[in-house]
């Protein structure tokens, strides 16, 4: 959740420590800090966002530290304050400390650590890291005493230490939470992420649980925790500053809804081949055995991502035939999952770093079946620990909302569907059919997207209802759920999704005029099944939003308002319909004053349970 990021180098670390806070505030903005070192400590932070710790300091004063730590805070442990702030500062003035993760014995610590005198003020799990630290700083190199630490810590972190004592200086240290490193000429930048660091360079080193690194002179070395030198690869990451700019647009969100014709282009590029009616995808490392062997697919995920894996489910179950279940990544491990032979898991992830979903990856994998990922980010966690998996291309997401890696998601599992479908039933023919309405797909969306204007003129009208109801059936309840989730997001109104049916069996109580009802209705096998449920909520005086691509007959009579799509393969329709929601919670949101981009209470990456 938290971003930490330090420097140690040969320029201004305040300036470079401040625009990557300003470059993963999405992690969270609940508060932020910056520390610096060079014969001493200076350590500023407050709560709020990045902007409001800038405001307070005096950037020309601080400009001549070469080397310093910064934090930007979701919080978990203790209110946001000034006081919860990181960094976090030792007894003696000489240690701060960022800290990304959760310490589960932080009690039985801090226990500890007030018997031998330790002043302690905030209300943090963080806290007893860097008094820990100090404890035994006392004997040994800070090196050593961030090693003895962490022997002693139960939980997950990121961390980054910095002493007066030892100038130009980082230690750094990961367990459960992602850290990154780049390396540039004569300098050093760990993050949390790589959008603090693709400004400076794309020469980058991916760190694994239980390691700590040891920065200084432009230099750095790693250890494991007994103690031995790991040798690490260097990689270079395959996109730039410009992609996490806004170009223009009001926010990332908006932008990102508008780079999905592109992005759903980039997920089916190079793994379509029409001749032979099939799918390529050779990150799945999965021999012909494995592929004809399996039994059962499990997709496990959280939030928008285990949406998608709805979809998947209906995908190919529909057309490979073989049976889907999906899981919540954050209930998986504690139920005992039944796992055996032919049993394929696959878990999807934009930032591959979703703390729940590492933890199902890794119950998976112990249970002896192999792992596939769906992930966003090269180098991440859950990309680097499975058996294999597939890159969905989407480029940065920066918008706490997801969107696009709602659709390259969908666009991976359409390819997936075909794939495992032409090895039993479906013809060489059925899967060119698929493959070609994929093709057409971004520029149906560019379509979609010109409608903009019409979608906030219909946003403008329930931008103050209090609560939705979103409705689909068959594959578009999946679209329904991710419509709701993404108008509860970003606008904070109570918005359910549910599948159209259903609705007689509990929702259709709260349905009256002031109960916006959106339908997700393209005309498809159930279509029938759906008017007559659009009819149902007439009855009632419900007033209904209708997602359509056909506008004559009975679903014009129905609605209130209809965002006309166009038609589509019905399979891989959800590429379609999802976008005019994605706009209307967008539009919706603006309309209320709430920040797009920095939702309350949410944050980017989940990396902690």
């Amino acid at each position: 959740m938290c971003g930490i990021i330090g420097y140690a180098g040969t320029r201004n670390a305040s300036q470079v420590i401040i625009n990557g806070l300003r470059r993963m505030e999405y992690r969270g903005y609940d508060s932020a800090g910056i520390a610096l070192v060079d014969g001493d400590l200076f350590v500023s932070k407050k709560k709020g966002k990045v902007s409001e710790m800038v405001g307070t300091l005096n950037l020309e004063e601080i400009g001549h530290y070469r080397t310093g730590i910064g934090h930007t805070r979701w919080a978990t442990h203790g209110v946001p304050s000034d006081v919860n702030a990181h960094p976090h500062v030792d007894c003696r003035g000489e240690l701060a400390l960022v800290h990304n993760g959760i310490i589960e014995n932080y009690a039985d610590i801090r226990e500890m650590l007030l018997k031998y005198d330790h002043r302690l003020t905030s209300e943090t799990d963080t806290e007893v890291i860097v008094h820990l630290i100090e404890y035994y700083y006392q004997d040994h190199s800070l090196l050593d005493a961030v090693r003895q630490a962490l022997d002693m810590l139960e939980g997950t972190y990121g961390l980054l230490v910095v002493s007066r004592r030892e100038p130009g200086r980082i230690i750094a240290a990961r367990k459960g939470s992602p850290l990154i490193m780049g390396v540039g000429e004569g300098e050093i930048i760990i993050a949390s992420d790589a959008s603090a660091i693709v400004e400076h360079t794309r020469q980058v080193v991916y760190f694994e649980d239980n390691e700590v690194i040891e920065i200084s002179g432009g230099e750095y070395r790693t250890y494991n925790l007994d103690r031995e030198k790991i040798q690490k690869k260097i990689d270079t990451i395959d996109w730039d500053i410009k992609s996490i700019e806004k170009h223009g647009f009001s926010h990332f969100m908006l932008k990102e809804i508008y780079e999905q014709p592109e992005t759903i282009t980039n997920g089916f590029r190079g793994r379509i081949n029409l001749h032979l009616g099939t799918a390529r995808l050779d990150g799945l490392r999965l021999t012909e055995d494995d592929l004809n062997g399996i039994s059962r697919i499990i997709f496990i995920a959280c939030g928008t991502s285990w949406h998608a894996g709805l979809v998947g489910e209906y995908l190919i179950e529909h057309y490979a035939r073989i049976p889907v279940e999906v899981e919540y990544a954050s209930e998986f491990r504690y139920r005992r999952p039944i796992l055996k032979q032919g049993d394929l898991v696959i878990v999807i992830s934009q930032s591959g770093e979703t703390a729940d979903t590492l933890a199902a990856l890794r119950e998976a994998k112990a249970r002896g079946v192999k792992v596939l990922g769906i992930t966003n980010v090269v180098g991440s966690t859950i990309a680097r620990e499975t058996d294999g998996g597939v890159y969905i291309h989407a480029g940065p997401e920066i918008g706490v909302a997801s969107t696009k890696a709602f659709t390259s998601q969908i666009t991976v599992l359409i390819l997936l569907a075909v794939l495992l479908a032409r090895r039993r039933d479906m013809t060489a023919g059925e899967g060119t059919e698929v493959l070609e309405a994929l093709q057409s797909v971004p520029e149906l969306v560019g379509q979609i997207i010109g409608s903009n204007e019409r979608i906030r003129e219909i946003a403008s009208i329930y931008k103050d209802n209090r609560n939705f109801l979103y409705l689909g059936r068959g594959i578009q309840f999946p679209v329904a759920l991710e419509g709701a989730l993404k108008l509860k997001e970003i606008s904070y109104i109570h918005a359910e999704g549910y599948p159209a049916a259903e609705m007689k069996h509990g929702p259709i109580a709260l349905i009256d005029e002031e109960m916006p009802v959106v339908f997700i209705a393209p005309r498809d096998e159930v279509y029938g099944k759906i008017l007559s449920n659009m009819a149902e909520v007439k009855a009632r005086s419900g007033r209904i939003i209708t997602i359509a691509n056909d506008v004559e007959g009975e679903v014009g009579r129905y609605s209130d308002h209809i965002i006309e799509i166009p038609r589509v393969h019905n399979m891989i329709s959800p590429l379609l319909t999802v976008i005019p929601l994605q706009l209307l919670a967008y539009h919706i949101a603006v309309m209320r004053g709430c920040n797009v981009d920095e939702p309350r209470n949410l944050a980017k990456s989940v990396t902690v349970e």
